[in-house]
C-alpha cells in the first residue's frame, strides 16, 4: 500500500510488479465495475542498466477497481509549515517503528509485522505521470538512491538542481 495525502482518499493500494503492471492493471478493470485505467507512465531509453524495462514499457499504472485508487507499478528492486513532507514522516516514523531497516528502499518499508508498505508523497505519483520524461527519470533516479522518499529532493532532481555537483 502506499500511503498519499490525496483528498479523495488517503490509502491508495500499490501493487508491485517485475512488468507485468499495465497487464495486470487492464485484467483486473475488465473484472470490477466502475473500474478504469488512469495515467500510464512510461520508461525512457535512457537508464536500462538502472531499471532493466524495455523503453516505453509501462512504469506505473494508475488505476481504479469499482471506485478505488490502486498504482501498478513495474520495478526489478535488488530486494524489495504544515507540509507534505511532514505527513510522510508521520507515515513513515510510525510504520517502520520496529520493523527491518534493511527492507527500506524507495520509499517501502517493513512494519514490524512483516507487512511491506510504500509511503509516497501524492506529488511523486503527478510528476510519475504528467511531467516529460526527462524529468520523471531524474524524479526515478533521485528516490531509487533514498529510503524515505525526501519530495524537495527529488522536486531538486527534477529541475535539474544539483546535476552540477553530481557531474
Amino acid at each position: 500500500m502506499a500511503v498519499s495525502s490525496s483528498s479523495s482518499s488517503n490509502i491508495v493500494n500499490c501493487l508491485f510488479f517485475e512488468s507485468q503492471a499495465e497487464d495486470a492493471a487492464n485484467f483486473y478493470t475488465s473484472i470490477f465495475p466502475n473500474s478504469s485505467i488512469g495515467d500510464v507512465a512510461r520508461f525512457p531509453g535512457d537508464g536500462l542498466d538502472v531499471h532493466k524495462q524495455p523503453a516505453n514499457s509501462a512504469m506505473a499504472v494508475v488505476f481504479k477497481l469499482n471506485g478505488h485508487p490502486f498504482t501498478a507499478l513495474n520495478s526489478r528492486p535488488a530486494e524489495v509549515q504544515f507540509t507534505e513532507a511532514d505527513e510522510v514522516d508521520h507515515y513513515w516514523d510510525k510504520l517502520s517503528e520496529g520493523g527491518d531497516e534493511t527492507k527500506q528502499m524507495c520509499g517501502w518499508l517493513k512494519d514490524k509485522f512483516g507487512l511491506s508498505w510504500q509511503v509516497v508523497p501524492k506529488d511523486i505519483t503527478k510528476i510519475m505521470t504528467e511531467a516529460e520524461p526527462d524529468k520523471r527519470w531524474r524524479a526515478m533516479q533521485a528516490f531509487m538512491k533514498m529510503r524515505k522518499i525526501i519530495i524537495q529532493d527529488v522536486i531538486d532532481a527534477v529541475e535539474g538542481k544539483g546535476e552540477k555537483e553530481e557531474a
